[in-house]
Parts: C-alpha cells; structure tokens; sequence
C-alpha cells in the first residue's frame, strides 16, 4: 500500500494524467488554480500541452479544437468561468466532442467570494446551456473519490463521447487527505474509438448496434463537417431526415 497526502486540486490533475490527458488549456481563477499549475508543469514530461489562454470562453473553445484531432483534454474553471463556458459546453454537446470540464465551485453570484465554498452551481451544470440536452455530471465528496471520478470523468466522456463535468468545491479542491493510490494502478482507462472504415466512406455521426459513433481525428486524412447546427450523420446542416442528430 502507497499512501499520499493529496489536495483534491492536486488529486485532480495526477488523476487526469493518469487518465491520458495530452491537452490543457485555462485561465486561473480561485479555487481552482492548482489544476492548472501541476499539470503546467508535468504535461511535458508526458509529451502534452499545457497552455494558458486570455479567458475561460477560448479556454473551452481550446479544448474542443484539440479534441478533434483524437487527443483527451481538460479545462478547470470556477464559477464565474463555467458561466462564461455555456454556450460552448452546449457546442460540444451538439457536436459529440469529448472533453473534461472541472468547476471547483465558490461563493456566488458573479465573482463572489473567491476563497469560500458553495455548491451553488448544481442547477447550472444540468442546464446552464440553452435547449434541451443530456450531460454528465461526477461530484466527488472527498479527495479519493476526486481522484477517482477523474479518471471516470474521462472515461465517460470517451466512451460515449461526450462533454462531462467534474463539480468539485473549494472546499475537496484544497482539503488534503492521505489516500492510497495503489487500489488505482490497474484501474481501466477508455481510450477514443476510432473507425475502421476508409475516409470515403466514413460518416462521423452515424451510430453502430446502438453505440456511440466512432470519432475520426482530424489530420489524419478524414475530413468532416463540425457545425453547431441540426445535422444529419454526415455533419452537415438538416431538419428534416429521420437520422437528424
């Protein structure tokens, strides 16, 4: 048994390293910072990308463009910056784009009080973007299950290919507790499905046997259409085909 003294922040962002994440991008805002000061300094070592944008609203979008070309990736947030993430949370939900969204939640409305705790943005988490839409949501209650619902997070978004978000609080992101990581070593990491088709022939939204469709990397020779629009399996724009998505 290896036990290590965590704080949920920083049991985050081992546990999304441990899940694959290859892509970061965010803007620091309390109570959530420490995500993005450990994985700024240990994504290299695992050849991805850390990058600091001008604000939460081109920090989501980051995130989508990365995941396109079939990398995991991740953003943290409190939240004022979860509110201004909304409308390309629900992008991504449109588009079935993987990504991680974290929200260490503090004290609201607006920009509140930055170092106190709320479980304030539950409602917004199920509804925030506009129209009627499904999404997951992991809230962990300590530092283990932080870590643990991590990598879940990832995994879900993966597998079903998906946005989901990770409501954590001030008060798990910066409490410290002795978990033991070992019980992880062999925990089962989901990685993208890719298709098997050739490009020609590939259609980005068409389901198979009642799964989610596979999602193709851009740059590797499949081109597809990504619009925020109704669309029908081929990506572009329709209203009136019964395989609309």
């Amino acid at each position: 048994m290896k036990r290590h003294l965590l704080q949920g922040n920083e049991a985050c962002a081992e546990a999304a390293i441990k899940a694959g994440v290859a892509f970061y991008a965010g803007y620091p805002i309390t109570p959530s910072t420490e995500i993005a000061e450990i994985l700024a300094k240990k994504l290299p070592s695992y050849d991805g990308t850390f990058i600091q944008m001008e604000d939460e609203i081109s920090s989501i979008s980051a995130v989508i463009g990365a995941s396109l070309t079939g990398i995991k990736t991740m953003t943290a947030t409190s939240g004022p910056g979860f509110s201004l993430k909304q409308e390309s949370i629900g992008y991504a939900i449109m588009t079935e784009i993987p990504c991680v969204i974290v929200n260490v939640q503090r004290l609201g409305p607006s920009t509140g009080a930055p170092t106190l705790t709320s479980q304030g943005d539950v409602m917004q988490a199920r509804w925030g973007t506009h129209g009627e839409h499904t999404i997951i949501t992991l809230c962990p209650a300590s530092v283990e299950e932080v870590y643990y619902l991590t990598i879940m997070a990832f995994n879900y978004s993966e597998r079903f290919r998906t946005p989901v978000i990770l409501l954590v609080d001030e008060t798990i992101g910066h409490l410290r507790e002795s978990v033991d990581l070992s019980k992880y070593e062999k925990i089962k990491i989901v990685n993208r499905q890719i298709p098997y088709v050739s490009p020609e022939k590939y259609l980005p939204y068409a389901a198979e046997d009642n799964e989610p469709p596979k999602m193709a990397p851009f740059g590797e020779g499949y081109r597809f259409h990504v619009t925020g629009l109704v669309h029908d399996e081929s990506g572009f724009p329709c209203t009136s085909n019964q395989k609309v998505r």
